[in-house]
């Protein structure tokens, strides 16, 4: 998956300090902070937010798993809040968030 930057001079700025990385440059902890710094924040989701994209995009919790690539029960433990989305599935309900459920399609 793409990296999504702040802006595109964050993005060239992100990508020479990962290309500095690669070869030895800077460490591990000074890249931590260029990602912080250049990349978009994902944030986390309530239940009723989850939710509520759902519903937007028009869309049952089955064919919202699909398209996620998880199952129709973990969409229902989000939206009872038994459990939260991370990594990935995070990522891709940001995603889903800004540009609707086709970007994932």
């Amino acid at each position: 998956m793409a990296k999504k930057y702040r802006s595109n001079a964050m993005a060239a700025i992100h990508e020479t300090a990962a290309d500095l990385h690669r070869v030895g440059g800077i460490d591990q902890k000074t890249m931590r902070k260029f990602d912080a710094l250049c990349l978009t924040p994902i944030q986390e989701m309530t239940p009723e937010k989850i939710r509520a994209l759902r519903v937007r995009e028009k869309a049952s919790q089955t064919v919202f798993a699909a398209y996620l690539n998880v199952t129709p029960g973990l969409v229902s433990k989000w939206e009872r809040g038994e459990k939260h989305p991370h990594g990935a599935s995070l990522k891709l309900l940001s995603l889903v968030e800004k540009k609707g459920l086709e970007i994932v399609a």
